[in-house]
């Protein structure tokens, strides 16, 4: 696969609108991704991803590679990396059962980057922002699994906040216009009979400046993402989760508007065929290492700490029951995913690439 540098230039310029977080308590680019930003990225690259192959996505060659191929992985330094550190950590003693080269790193359109120049095979990306790779790639990435579920809480130290509709009238401070947060909010807003002329958006640049202006003003109400709302919590004993936009999504979205997906695991269309193996071990690793950041918090938070994702092992100890990692492959994944991103579709075709993907977007085991 050709590395070209013009690609490369343009997706770094797009550094700034992609990334809306801070670089202390844990960085969460998954969740404040600016689909005009990956879709403008995405267009210089269309022909730089090899196209998947025709027939059904995941589909294995005669000559499989065997699992000893080393597979370069992405995340983010957030959540979806919160759900791999198990993974991460066996990895570096060589107790894995694949051969994984890990990157972490804080911008998403870094993951665009890499994944565009060959420099990495699988990447765990903002959903809507795999809709868009696969868009204008010629269909050159196939989506895993879901890695991610809903990170977003509105939080305030006012308890007559219940629902979507006590917001009437009041002022939510929330990360970038156009990212996931002012998205999923404005979703809200419009299936409660509402709209942005009912509640007024303060946008600020990164979650930081939320919850800083949270920690002066405790009655301030804010949209932030995990880990952020526990690191503001722990500033200020006053603030508390009102509302966790999950569940208010789920509410209103009925039966096929699936969930509100934050992360989805990536990986290059070419792969299925070459070292179709070296992706199976890594998909039952992934889901085993998810598995372990939930049933053992303790451990898990203090390999966050050791990672750097979060600097404090008691802070990611309280943040990671709420960080909704998990692993969802198959029909389920799909279900969910394209809810979603039909939800997002019929707000702005924009936010998932002018077009809902195709059948072969998701990778059926």
């Amino acid at each position: 696969m050709k590395k070209v540098l013009p690609v490369l230039m343009a997706l770094a310029m797009t550094a700034a609108a992609l990334t809306g977080c801070a670089k202390n308590g844990g960085e969460t680019a998954a969740e404040t991704t600016t689909a005009a930003a990956t879709e403008t990225a995405a267009e210089t690259t269309e022909e730089e991803i090899t196209t998947a192959p025709e027939t059904e996505a995941g589909t294995e060659s005669a000559g499989a590679a065997s699992s000893d191929f080393t597979l370069r992985v992405g995340s983010l330094k957030g959540p979806t990396s919160m759900g791999l550190v198990e993974l991460m950590d066996q990895a570096s003693k060589g107790e894995a059962k694949g051969s994984y080269e890990f990157t972490m790193v804080t911008a998403a359109d870094e993951l665009l980057g890499k994944i565009v120049s060959g420099d990495l095979d699988i990447a765990l990306v903002p959903s809507n922002m795999a809709s868009i790779i696969f868009n204008k790639t010629n269909h050159g990435v196939n989506v895993l699994n879901i890695n991610t579920l809903g990170v977003l809480y509105v939080i305030s130290s006012d308890d007559s906040i219940k629902s979507i509709a006590d917001l009437k009238g009041k002022t939510v401070y929330l990360t970038g216009k156009g990212t996931t947060p002012d998205y999923a909010l404005q979703y809200l807003l419009k299936a409660n009979g509402m709209t942005t002329d009912d509640v007024t958006l303060e946008y600020k640049s990164e979650p930081t400046e939320v919850a800083a202006l949270l920690k002066e003003k405790p009655d301030a109400i804010g949209l932030l993402p995990q880990p952020f709302v526990t690191v503001a919590m722990a500033q200020n004993d006053a603030l508390k989760m009102v509302l966790d936009l999950t569940r208010e999504w789920e509410a209103v979205s009925g039966e096929d508007g699936g969930s509100l997906v934050t992360g989805v695991t990536i990986c290059r269309g070419e792969l299925f065929e070459e070292h179709s193996d070296a992706v199976k071990t890594f998909m039952e690793e992934q889901k085993a290492s998810a598995a372990f950041a939930n049933e053992n918090v303790a451990e898990t938070a203090k390999l966050v700490a050791a990672a750097g994702i979060i600097e404090k092992a008691p802070v990611a100890e309280k943040a990671i029951p709420y960080c909704s990692i998990t692993y969802i492959d198959g029909s389920d994944m799909k279900n969910m995913l394209y809810g979603y991103l039909s939800a997002l579709y019929e707000m702005d075709p924009t936010t998932v690439g002018g077009e809902l993907p195709t059948k072969d977007f998701f990778y059926m085991p």
